[in-house]
């Protein structure tokens, strides 16, 4: 039996939400192991002069505590 846990992560990027979902979960690996999915809950954007210039998610990552 396997019991998984879910963190919510804020990362943003200036190239995408694809990107900025990977940002995140790149960055909950350097602590987090056994990383099994990854939910994008929200997205946003900054936007400036009729211009994006960042994208930014809220995300649900779920991982692996204990194995058997």
């Amino acid at each position: 039996m396997a019991v998984l846990k879910v963190i919510e992560v804020m990362s943003s990027s200036e190239k995408s939400w694809e990107d900025a979902t990977a940002a995140a979960v790149k960055n909950a690996a350097k602590t987090v192991k056994e990383i099994r999915s990854v939910y994008v809950q929200d997205m946003s954007a900054v936007v400036n002069k009729n211009l994006i210039t960042e994208f930014r998610v809220t995300v649900k990552i779920t991982f692996e505590i204990i194995a058997d």
